[in-house]
């Protein structure tokens, strides 16, 4: 534990920003970002907020890096909210998780923790309970309980793959929020997998760091704007400890990234309103533990995208790495396979071209479709022994298009049901 902090910290002090996207936000954000200033406006009011997306997604995928699938359903998150001060903002409610066809869902953190299976099951959804209370000081702001996750905390694509505002339960635990002209931080632990006495599954807990600092940036008189980031981003999960009784003993793996970022900006009266480009360098881990074949690793990932008319972006990336695992990115951005667990490639080349499509309506209805297709290349594939003979299988290197497509529909309507007087304003 003090390697990963101190590697957390030596993150933490570097110079970290992450571009900025200036009102201009692609379809993951528009559908999974929520935002956290405390609104003074509501200080003293019982209001009703509701989160509602309804999706459909199709994964066309083949090859050997994974298996093809669909989600189609609905997430729903009724919230009561209360702001007793201007500094303070609590909320309560339920989340609930649906898919089209399921009628039962397994009691256990959606998302990657693959080694411990529920043995308790839900009816007719996966439902969760919510409590979130927000403190705001100035340019910190403070939560507890359900975190501002997902798209809120900025990773680029490469480090989340942004269908996890479609699978994931929401995160929970502590973060920290700085904020000021030229700042942004994000600091959170997001624990995953609680443990009592005896327990045989292991605990599990991921800590993130975002940040961003904006080192250029100008504004013309007609409304265009273009700046420059440098984008710095941590994430570190951890599994087991001194409770853990279990045969799988301590996992501790991370990924990190660094890169450049330029964002144009047009009024959107013109038909380019956008422009954005990002290149990074990525990093790799294993600490402690065997869950992947290697100990380090680095890749590569470059990013361009067009926006039209604010609602329209077309977008082409390219990734390439000879040993690398995202955490939280898709299979296609690594070495590993799921597909065929503990197999690896020698390498692998992504080339990512993506059409978009996103309209919000009354700042509270967003509706939304988009088509990606991953050319992808894999090395020469190694498979894990036999159980058997021991013996060590292999795949030649291959050339797979598989493709994704999905629409989607985000509703956040909002309610006022009784005002209390104006609240003190401390």
């Amino acid at each position: 534990m003090k390697a990963i902090a101190a590697l957390f910290l030596f993150f933490g002090v570097a110079l970290n920003v992450a571009a900025q996207f200036d009102g201009q936000a692609d379809l993951s954000r528009r559908m999974g970002y929520q935002t956290y200033a405390v609104d003074t406006a509501h200080i003293g009011t019982l209001g009703l907020e509701l989160e509602a997306l309804a999706f459909f997604k199709d994964n066309e995928f083949d090859g050997h890096v994974q298996n093809g699938y669909s989600l189609p359903g609905v997430r729903l998150q009724p919230r009561l909210t209360y702001t007793p001060l201007r500094q303070v903002r609590l909320e309560l409610g339920l989340h609930a998780t649906i898919y089209s066809g399921a009628n039962k869902y397994p009691c256990y953190v959606f998302h990657d923790i693959a080694t411990w299976k529920g043995d308790q099951y839900q009816s007719g959804a996966h439902l969760l309970p919510f409590f979130r209370a927000t403190a705001s000081f100035s340019h910190l702001t403070l939560v507890l309980g359900n975190i501002y996750g997902g798209a809120t905390h900025g990773f680029s694509e490469v480090m989340y793959n942004p269908e996890m505002v479609l699978t994931d339960d929401p995160e929970m635990g502590f973060q920290i929020l700085m904020d000021t002209r030229r700042w942004h931080s994000d600091l959170w632990i997001n624990w995953q997998s609680y443990i009592f006495e005896e327990a045989t599954h292991q605990e599990a807990f991921t800590v993130g760091w975002t940040q961003s600092i904006e080192i250029l940036k100008r504004r013309r008189s007609e409304g265009i704007t273009h700046s420059l980031s440098i984008p710095i981003q941590l994430v570190l999960q951890h599994r087991g400890g001194e409770q853990d009784h279990t045969s799988m003993g301590v996992q501790t793996v991370g990924n990190g990234a660094m890169g450049l970022a330029y964002r144009y900006g047009a009024p959107a009266a013109r038909v380019v309103t956008g422009i954005g480009a990002e290149a990074m360098v990525l990093g790799c881990f294993q600490q402690r533990g065997g869950l992947w074949p290697f100990k380090s690793g680095v890749a590569g990932w470059v990013r361009a995208d067009v926006e039209f008319i604010r609602d329209l972006r077309v977008s082409a990336a390219f990734f390439h790495s000879a040993r690398f695992c995202s955490l939280y990115g898709s299979p296609f951005f690594g070495t590993l396979s799921t597909k065929t667990p503990g197999a690896s490639f020698d390498n692998i080349s992504t080339a990512l071209i993506g059409v978009e499509y996103s309209h919000t309506f009354a700042k509270a209805y967003t509706i939304g479709a988009n088509v990606k297709a991953y050319l992808c290349r894999t090395g020469a594939m190694t498979c894990p022994p036999d159980e058997t003979t021991g013996e060590t299988a292999g795949l030649p290197a291959e050339f797979r298009t598989p493709f994704s497509f999905g629409v989607y529909m985000r509703c956040s309507p909002s309610f006022v049901l009784k005002r209390f007087g104006s609240g003190k304003k401390h």
